[in-house]
């Protein structure tokens, strides 16, 4: 053994080397400084939208991946980042998420075994009751 501390290689050095970053890597990635409020908001509710449907059962091979407790945490999740940044964002990116979530509200009724009560489902606190 070696009483020396390993150096880190200097990615200049290894650019296209197996498993290092490939050229211009730094020049791929934006600042987050950089990046719009409304743009952030927006990407995060579509991940939230997206895993709550996987988590419905609503994608390819839904049935293994169902699981109402993960997408009911999710679903009120998105309610909740929705209904707070809508006056912020504005109705152009707020409407289309939205409709998003009510549909999702909606699958979620829809696949419980014993649907909610109007107004007690997920994200329901922050959109008031949700009907078909």
């Amino acid at each position: 053994m070696s009483d020396q501390t390993p150096q880190q290689p200097d990615p200049a050095d290894t650019a296209g080397a197996p498993g290092a970053p490939g050229p211009g890597f730094e020049d791929m990635t934006r600042d987050i400084a950089e990046v719009p409020a409304v743009e952030v908001i927006t990407t995060v509710a579509v991940h939230l939208m997206s895993s709550a449907a996987v988590n419905l059962g609503l994608a390819e091979g839904g049935e293994a991946h169902k699981d109402l407790d993960e997408a009911r945490k999710l679903i009120h999740a998105l309610a909740g980042l929705v209904t707070a940044s809508a006056t912020e964002i504005g109705s152009y990116h707020a409407a289309p998420l939205r409709d998003g979530l009510k549909s999702l509200q909606l699958a979620f009724r829809e696949a419980s075994v014993v649907p909610d009560e109007p107004g007690q489902g997920p994200g329901e606190k922050f959109t008031g009751p949700v009907y078909g």
